[in-house]
């Protein structure tokens, strides 16, 4: 069945994929930025944000998941939530693993979702099948948010960096907007009887394009990351996005027509 029910929503691409996705591109985005910035310059730091996407795509799949069992209206709680386990797992994992730091960072936010995940189940009786698992996925797919948005902002996910540039100066904000949204947006704008997986997907690609030119502009502040280089490929990408949800729009509706301007005063009376 289609996601916007009460059961497990359709799936042309199988979760496992995107776990895979969002977990090893996440990773190689977020480490690929750090050594290259190092070794090639601050304008690789761009790759961070790819890494981010990566994880906004795992997020809005498994926010579909869940909230195909009937959380309509909390859809963008959980969008949000996941962000929120993700700060404290970012944190507290770049603040104690130094390299390692990314990999801490996402073992904690599968140990914060799973929680959450029980404690929904278990105390507050939600009864969703898929709800210890699908938290866990998401808590850690905003902290791969997080962390590939923070290190395309500053070139680096070393925690004092981190600490006085992105958290300090209020970005952090700015990185729980616009991840969230990507997070959050895709399924709670595709949500009906004819939600398709791609379609709800390509939102999710085309809100992540939107995230990583807006960290793009963060990094025009910071030296050490490449903020133009950011944006142009960002834009690319929202372009390309884009135009792949209106053709699976197109491809879903009944049919497309133009609405025309709203008629004016006069044309009223």
């Amino acid at each position: 069945m289609s996601a916007g029910g009460s059961g497990a929503a359709a799936e042309a691409i199988p979760q496992n994929n995107i776990i895979a996705f969002g977990v090893l591109g996440g990773l190689i985005g977020i480490y690929g930025a750090y050594f290259l910035v190092g070794m090639v310059g601050q304008y690789m730091s761009f790759i961070g944000a790819l890494g981010a996407i990566c994880g906004m795509v795992w997020g809005a799949a498994a926010v579909r998941r869940v909230a195909s069992y009937g959380l309509g209206t909390g859809v963008p709680s959980i969008g949000m939530l996941a962000l929120g386990m993700g700060v404290i797992a970012a944190t507290f994992g770049l603040a104690v693993g130094g390299v390692a730091g990314p990999v801490i960072a996402l073992i904690v936010a599968a140990i914060i979702g799973l929680m959450i995940g029980v404690i929904a189940n278990k105390i507050l009786n939600m009864g969703i099948p898929i709800m210890e698992v699908s938290m866990t996925e998401i808590a850690t797919a905003g902290t791969i948010t997080i962390l590939g948005l923070a290190v395309a902002m500053t070139g680096t996910f070393d925690f004092p960096v981190v600490l006085s540039q992105v958290i300090t100066t209020g970005y952090i904000a700015v990185i729980f907007i616009a991840g969230g949204l990507a997070i959050l947006h895709p399924f709670n704008a595709c949500l009906g009887p004819d939600e398709k997986q791609d379609r709800t997907l390509m939102l999710g690609v085309e809100k992540g394009a939107i995230a990583m030119i807006v960290a793009g502009i963060v990094a025009t502040t910071n030296p050490n990351a490449s903020g133009a280089l950011t944006i142009l490929i960002g834009i690319a990408l929202w372009y390309v996005a884009f135009n792949g949800f209106y053709e699976r729009t197109k491809r879903d509706a009944y049919d497309v027509v133009g609405a025309g301007m709203l008629p004016s005063k006069e044309e009223l009376e």
